[in-house]
C-alpha cells in the first residue's frame, strides 16, 4: 500500500463507509492480537493525520443513487460472484462518483469491479 501510495498524487478519496472499515480493521487487528495497542493507537492516528493534511479527502457520496446502483449491481452480477453489500456498495459508490478505479483487498469487489469497466488497483 505504502508503495502503491507514493506513486499516487493528489489526494486520495475516500466514502464514509470506506473510512469506517479501515478503522474497524485496525481495531479488529488489536482484537485478534496482530497489533499491539501501540501500533492501533499509531495507525488510527496516522489514519486520522492523513485526512487532517488533505492527503486523504471524505468523498460526498450520493447515497440514493448509490443504494439505487447497489441494488442494480446486486441482480446483476451477485449470482455469478456471491459479492456481499458492502462490497457490492464500495463499487456503486465508485460509479457514482465518476472513479475510474478503485483500491481493494477483495477477490469478490475485484471481479465486480472489472465486470463493471473499473480499473482494479488490487492489494494484498
Amino acid at each position: 500500500m505504502n508503495a502503491w501510495r507514493a506513486r499516487t498524487r493528489g489526494p486520495l478519496s475516500i466514502s464514509p463507509h470506506s473510512r469506517a472499515e479501515v478503522v474497524n480493521g485496525i481495531c479488529l487487528a488489536a482484537f485478534r492480537r496482530d497489533i499491539g495497542t501501540d501500533a492501533l493507537r499509531d495507525a488510527l492516528g496516522s489514519f486520522e493525520e492523513d485526512f487532517a493534511t488533505g492527503r486523504y479527502v471524505q468523498a460526498n457520496v450520493p447515497w440514493r443513487a448509490a443504494l439505487r446502483r447497489a441494488g442494480d449491481l446486486s441482480r446483476d452480477h451477485t449470482p455469478e460472484f456471491g459479492s456481499r453489500t458492502l462490497d457490492v456498495l464500495h463499487v456503486a459508490c465508485a460509479i457514482e462518483l465518476g472513479s475510474s478505479g478503485i483500491l481493494t483487498f477483495d477477490r469478490r469487489q475485484r471481479q465486480l469491479a472489472s465486470a463493471v469497466g473499473l480499473k482494479v488497483i488490487a492489494l494484498k
